[in-house]
Parts: structure tokens; C-alpha cells; sequence
């Protein structure tokens, strides 16, 4: 258990596990749930979404969708109009580092992490329960996917936890994205504080202990905002819907893709 991460290796990860990597010189994280067999399920934005951002900065940055795999054929799968995407690991890491996300930490240990989105205190659901969670979404969608309200690290927690806001969120349950959002704020919020503290070491100190408390009322283990829903009900929930409900019933003679089993390439 590392102060900034929790860096493993790959015979350590098993299936159902939340494990994430670093992009951009840690700049951010990219996250997705291992389901076995050296495959990965995570979300990102969608084929035409990518397509038709392709000139925008951030959308180059958050695809995830690799362009060929020299190792697994059926690396990329994804169903049109959907963002949840089934890599090879290779693929998913990108030559970089791997990391597991963890879960049920005590308070203490969340907040002396120094960044968000490596840890929770909530509770993970069985492996199998988790696993199934990311099949089915890959299947069906996750919905529209959003920087701030829904992204990958969001993706993977409701996999493991089954947990989501009540209600259509401002902010979704990502901590990477509460860690974005609480920097600037913590040091607008404790300005006031600031005048009172005594230099410059007595003023970070006041910004850090906003900006941990900002981590910690946002964790998706403390919020008395979210519940469990049901993946086969998440069509219902509000800001998400199945792939089917975007008009794919409207095109009864195309029949449904369904997913191959991942079968490495023959080395000659």
C-alpha cells in the first residue's frame, strides 16, 4: 500500500479487480476492471464521439481504443454507439506502470493519500458480482461519457460497488475528478483562513487540510447520496440508458453483435 498508489504486478491482479494506469507523466489515471484471461473492461468515449472530436485536444487524450493489437484479434471490441470497450492488459497499460485500485481503507489511510482516485472506503462487491457488472455493460452501454460526472474511474467504481447518486449528479462518484475539482476550491475556500494562519507553511497547511476534507465528504464510501442499483436496472436510473434505447429497436433486421472469445495470435 503506497502513499500515492498501489503499484502491483500482473500475477498479483485476479479477476474483478479495479486496477488503473498513469498517462501524460501523472498527469492522470485511466481505469478499468480485470475480468481475466489478460483482458480488461473501461470506458471511454464513443467511436463517433472520438471520430468527430478527432481534432480536439481532450478527446485525443481520453480515447482509449486501441488502433491494432499484435496480440489479441478481437482486442477493441466495442458495440456501436457505446463507450465500454474490452482490451488486451497490454493495450489498456499502454507500456506503463499497473496499479490496484483499493477499497474498504480506513479513513486515516484515505486521507494520507496524496491523490485522489487510488482508493476508496467503500466496500467492493464479490469478484463474480463485478465481473458480471462489466460484461453486462459492455453488452449494453454505460450512458454518455463525461470528464467530471462520468468517466472511466466512475465506470469502475459502480462495478465494483453497484453504488450511484440518487439523483442525476453535478459530479460523479470519479475521486480523481473530486481531486481536480477540490485543489482550486480548497485554496479559494481557506483563503479567509489564510489571514489567520501564520506564513507560508501555517497557510498550506490550512489549504491541505481543506482539500483532504474536500477528498473526503466527495468518497463514494462516506456520500449519503448514492444507493445500490442493479445493473440490469441501470436503463432506468437517470443520465444512463442501454444501447437499445438510442434507437437501435428501431432497426429490427440488423442482428446484435455479440462478443468472441479472445484468442491470442499463433507465434511463428
Amino acid at each position: 500500500m503506497g502513499l500515492l498508489s498501489n503499484r502491483v504486478e500482473r500475477s498479483e491482479i485476479r479477476p474483478g479487480d479495479h486496477i488503473y494506469t498513469w498517462r501524460a507523466v501523472y498527469a492522470y489515471s485511466h481505469h478499468g476492471i480485470y475480468v481475466g484471461g489478460s483482458k480488461v473492461v473501461h470506458f471511454t468515449r464513443k467511436k463517433e464521439t472520438e471520430s468527430s472530436d478527432s481534432s480536439d485536444s481532450a478527446s485525443s487524450l481520453i480515447s482509449e481504443i486501441p488502433s491494432e493489437c499484435q496480440t489479441f484479434p478481437d482486442c477493441g471490441f466495442q458495440l456501436p454507439n457505446s463507450g465500454v470497450v474490452l482490451t488486451c492488459l497490454d493495450c489498456f497499460l499502454r507500456n506503463g506502470s499497473l496499479y490496484c485500485f483499493e477499497y474498504g481503507v480506513p479513513s486515516a489511510v484515505f486521507l494520507a493519500k496524496l491523490r485522489g482516485g487510488t482508493c476508496t472506503i467503500a466496500e467492493s462487491d464479490p469478484p463474480e458480482v463485478v465481473v458480471h457488472r462489466a460484461m453486462y455493460l459492455l453488452q449494453n452501454g454505460f450512458g454518455n461519457y463525461d470528464m467530471f460526472e462520468k468517466n472511466c474511474e466512475d465506470f469502475a467504481l459502480y462495478c465494483k460497488t453497484g453504488l450511484l447518486p440518487v439523483e442525476e449528479p453535478g459530479i460523479g462518484t470519479s475521486g480523481q475528478a473530486s481531486s481536480a475539482i477540490g485543489v482550486p476550491l480548497a485554496a479559494l475556500l481557506s483563503t479567509p483562513f489564510k489571514l489567520l494562519a501564520a506564513g507560508p507553511l501555517g497557510m498550506a497547511t490550512v489549504t491541505a487540510g481543506m482539500y483532504c476534507a474536500g477528498r473526503y465528504i466527495t468518497d463514494i464510501g462516506v456520500r449519503k447520496d448514492v444507493a445500490k442499483v442493479e445493473v440490469e436496472k441501470l436503463s432506468s436510473h437517470p443520465g444512463f440508458h442501454l444501447i437499445e434505447d438510442e434507437g437501435s429497436v428501431n432497426k429490427p433486421s440488423e442482428k446484435p453483435k455479440t462478443l468472441l472469445p479472445m484468442k491470442r495470435k499463433r507465434e511463428r
